[in-house]
């Protein structure tokens, strides 16, 4: 991934219809970026002279510092006490998704969006409460064989309390060498608190799988990556040469990924010009993302699935496509990660990723916090994942069907 020109896809660094929430990371599997939006920028020389003018006063911090070097029995790592202090002012900020990462941690973020993970296979964010919750289990991934579910409160980890701790501490001490364990602490929907052990293991997610099933076309996006785009322009061409009738998007427990492949993937059933998504700082809007108009999929009846670990750029995508009136939602309210993280490179290698703005649907509505209700509600019961039966893919194609 090049430094010195952000690109514009939905995990932006590229901006990223990011969990990160962008949201959020793959926890375990640790995406930093959480489901999120995501832009990358160099840090130059002139910006931080240029900064200058507004620093801080920082007497009370040498003075802390003096009688820390004084009175401290032990020895003192400068590099980490520096690391310390700008983790410590990111922090203060207050956001859960604007954090510092030091060298090494940015190399394992960017390795991240390029998909090299090793951990269990899940997202992590926050819920209002602050707690540190599962956003969504990946599909085939330790987490999800685990029985890990969304909104899942994961309240300690190894025996040690997640209270106090930020998304990406806690997903440093999950992620691990690939065939090693982590003991989870869970509490789901108030009950008593269980502990599960989880085998790390290598997470390599592809971000799109179709087939054909008699007219219907299933179109499933796990998350939005570099190749998304690509392997759904593929599955569209085999859907159009077999004839389908109907299509059935599956953007369940899709965490999210780069802005771009949900403005190109909405864009496969918009017109030109279309709205996809709003970027507002402020209450103002900053930017709108447009359908490019390539949309072979124009006029094809779609119903698309969501569920609570729906996030960012899966957000942006049914919102899109809801909003401009060319698909039916079907499934669960959306997690409602909808705040566009810029990631900016300072010059010792290390990385700030900031919240600077949130997205906004076609129709006006907040995505950040809020989410999005389905047209039709289906939630798939326990008696349902444990008969092997999907109540909501069923009432997609029901729906369908009844188009065709």
């Amino acid at each position: 991934m090049q430094e010195h020109q952000p690109q514009r896809h939905a995990w932006s660094l590229r901006k990223i219809g990011l969990t990160i929430l962008a949201s959020a990371l793959l926890f375990g599997a640790g995406l930093a970026v959480g489901r999120g939006n995501i832009q990358i920028n160099s840090l130059s020389h002139s910006r931080t002279a240029a900064s200058s003018s507004s620093a801080l006063d920082y007497s009370s911090v040498d003075a802390v510092y003096s009688l820390l070097k004084s009175d401290f029995d032990g020895s003192l790592n400068n590099k980490a006490l520096i690391d310390g202090l700008k983790s410590g002012l990111v922090s203060a900020a207050g956001d859960p998704y604007t954090q510092y990462f030091n060298p090494t941690e940015a190399k394992a973020f960017n390795d991240q969006l390029a998909g090299t993970i090793t951990g269990i296979g899940a997202e992590l964010g926050t819920d209002a409460d602050n707690n540190i919750v599962v956003v969504s289990p990946l599909s085939g991934y330790p987490a999800e064989k685990a029985g890990l579910k969304p909104k899942d409160i994961v309240a300690g980890v190894d025996g040690k309390s997640t209270s106090g701790m930020s998304v990406d501490q806690v997903v440093r001490k999950i992620r691990g060498q690939a065939g090693t364990d982590v003991a989870l602490t869970i509490v789901r929907g108030g009950a008593t608190p269980f502990n599960v052990t989880i085998t790390r293991q290598k997470i390599t997610v592809p971000s799109v799988k179709w087939q054909e099933d008699g007219n219907i076309g299933y179109l499933k996006i796990s998350q939005f990556s570099d190749d998304t785009v690509s392997l759904a322009q593929k599955a569209v061409t085999e859907f159009k040469d077999k004839k389908v009738k109907g299509i059935v998007l599956d953007l369940r427990s899709d965490p999210g990924g780069y802005l771009n492949s949900a403005v190109d993937i909405s864009s496969l059933w918009l017109d030109q010009g279309k709205t996809v998504v709003q970027e507002k700082r402020g209450g103002k809007v900053t930017a709108t993302e447009l359908a490019s108009g390539n949309n072979p999929l124009r006029g094809m009846p779609t119903v698309v699935l969501i569920d609570g670990g729906s996030a960012s750029a899966s957000e942006i995508t049914a919102g899109a496509l809801r909003d401009n009136n060319v698909a039916t939602l079907v499934g669960e309210k959306s997690f409602g990660k909808g705040s566009v993280q810029q990631v900016e490179h300072l010059l010792d290698g290390s990385q700030l990723k900031v919240t600077i703005a949130r997205w906004f649907r076609p129709n006006g509505k907040n995505i950040d916090k809020q989410g999005i209700t389905p047209d039709t509600v289906v939630t798939n019961s326990d008696a349902d994942v444990k008969a092997g039966k999907d109540a909501q893919k069923d009432m997609a194609y029901q729906l369908l069907q009844q188009k065709l």
